[in-house]
């Protein structure tokens, strides 16, 4: 990982079985195949974790084992919570076990004004003796997070990177100006869009796709880091075509399935799915098997 927080890095998918309980083995076999595929470092515990679906021993459990798993490789560990002393605590437990950097999203559900945002991003950093990466995503949060926000946020902790997620991709250029002024890496959340995303100041991404095919994003994201995005095109193209057949699927079953189409552990599903949704799975989890056998990139 660069001093700078560029990097590419999988937003890890965590699975549980039936009861909830941590599937530690499968865990850290998933840390080590994104590691050998050439990953810079993981984000955990995010929106592909499903960390809204854990509790706290889970989520304790899962940064614990995560370091065990490959010990020294920068993690950035998601305490995001509405519970401040739930982000206190997991921020603690963060550092105590070799964490890079904790990310916090605003809290979400009650309106909450800016200020006060910062003051919850100040303390659950403060709180955690870590780096702060900010993490920016309205349509899960209900808060935009605005640049003057991030600007005093950044006047009071260190911040060393911003995740931007959503639907508005043209924000990463404004916030690619922030960045640069307040010296912090932009990182995109957009798996199929880097290259777009650099041309606007990002200079990293955490991918959710990555945990089923790592190889297609460390190749686009090598070649969009050193200025050459055509160097990895026939990459790029099988990536959006992959993602592409997973219309119809919601956020994130849409990368349980690319996982479970590629072989890889997915446990069982975090949130209750009707018999049409299962059904709708099964037939796209056939669909990208096939397309990958194809594309030669199973196994």
């Amino acid at each position: 990982m660069a001093a700078d927080w560029s990097g590419l890095f999988p937003a890890l998918w965590t699975p549980v079985d039936g009861n909830g309980q941590l599937m530690g083995v499968a865990l850290a076999d998933q840390v080590r195949f994104l590691r050998r595929a050439g990953a810079d470092g993981l984000m955990v515990l995010g929106s592909t974790g499903e960390f809204v679906h854990l509790d706290q021993r889970v989520r304790r459990d899962v940064l614990r084992r995560v370091a065990e798993a490959e010990p020294g490789w920068p993690v950035i560990a998601n305490c995001s919570d509405v519970d401040p002393a739930k982000v206190a605590d997991l921020g603690r437990y963060a550092r105590e076990v070799g964490a890079s950097a904790i990310s916090l999203l605003p809290p979400w559900y009650f309106a909450v004004a800016a200020t006060d945002v910062v003051e919850f991003m100040v303390r659950g950093a403060e709180a955690s003796g870590l780096p702060l990466l900010i993490y920016n995503y309205p349509e899960r949060t209900g808060h935009r997070l605005a640049p003057e926000t991030i600007a005093r946020i950044c006047d009071r902790v260190q911040v060393v990177g911003l995740k931007q997620s959503g639907a508005e991709f043209g924000y990463h250029r404004e916030l690619g100006q922030l960045a640069r002024t307040k010296g912090f890496t932009l990182i995109t959340g957009a798996d199929t869009r880097v290259a777009e995303a650099f041309d606007l100041g990002a200079r990293g991404a955490v991918s959710g796709l990555a945990n089923a095919v790592p190889e297609l994003m460390v190749a686009v994201f090598r070649a969009v880091q050193a200025g050459n995005p055509s160097g990895a095109a026939d990459q790029q193209r099988a990536l959006v075509e992959l993602a592409g057949m997973l219309q119809g699927l919601e956020f994130a079953v849409d990368v349980a399935a690319m996982m479970k189409a590629r072989g890889r552990e997915t446990g069982a599903f975090k949130q209750v799915l009707s018999p049409e949704t299962l059904q709708r799975f099964d037939l796209v989890v056939g669909k990208l098997r096939r397309r990958m056998g194809e594309l030669d990139i199973l196994g």
